[in-house]
């Protein structure tokens, strides 16, 4: 019986002094995925809080013909551009959140990717009429300590999406 109990203590010891999980991972994820769930809405009401963004913040450019690094004034520029030209919509349910993982150990890091689908409109003018498009999009955000994004990429044929909504013809959208 002195065996048994000796090794049901040796046992509870060993099982009380083991680490405790490192969570910081999926709690820095769950903060971040509020911001970007933020960042999603206020981009679609057409007023960023910019002030999510860190100093020397970098975003990819993945779009055919510009140049790959844009600045946090860079993308303020563009985002004006982009409001006064279209009017963007989130489509109903499609954001879909995903945590992100370091490239070096594919571990959790806090970043969050998500999948989204957008309705894009041109608005009518006196010479052409409304035309609307989806585009569906990947987008990465990565934070630092603070919780700030420190680098944003998107994915997504927006080449073809501003070749349809400003030509004259009417295609088909498949």
């Amino acid at each position: 019986m002195k065996i048994v109990y000796s090794i049901l203590c040796l046992s509870l010891l060993f099982v009380g002094c083991q680490p405790k999980p490192d969570n910081s991972a999926i709690e820095a994820y769950e903060i971040n995925s509020q911001t970007v769930l933020d960042n999603v809405e206020d981009f679609q009401n057409e007023n960023r809080d910019y002030s999510q963004y860190a100093s020397g913040f970098v975003m990819r450019s993945t779009e055919f013909g510009t140049r790959d690094t844009l600045w946090l004034e860079d993308m303020m520029k563009s985002d004006k551009e982009l409001w006064a030209n279209y009017d963007f919509k989130l489509a109903a349910d499609s954001i879909y959140l995903l945590p992100g993982v370091n490239e070096d150990t594919r571990m959790l890091d806090g970043s969050v990717r998500h999948y989204t689908d957008w309705q894009v409109t041109r608005s009518a003018t006196d010479s052409t009429e409304e035309k609307s498009a989806v585009i569906k999009l990947y987008e990465s955000f990565d934070f630092n300590a603070e919780g700030e994004i420190i680098f944003q990429q998107v994915y997504g044929d927006f080449t073809g999406l501003f070749t349809y909504l400003n030509s004259e013809g009417e295609a088909e959208e498949e």
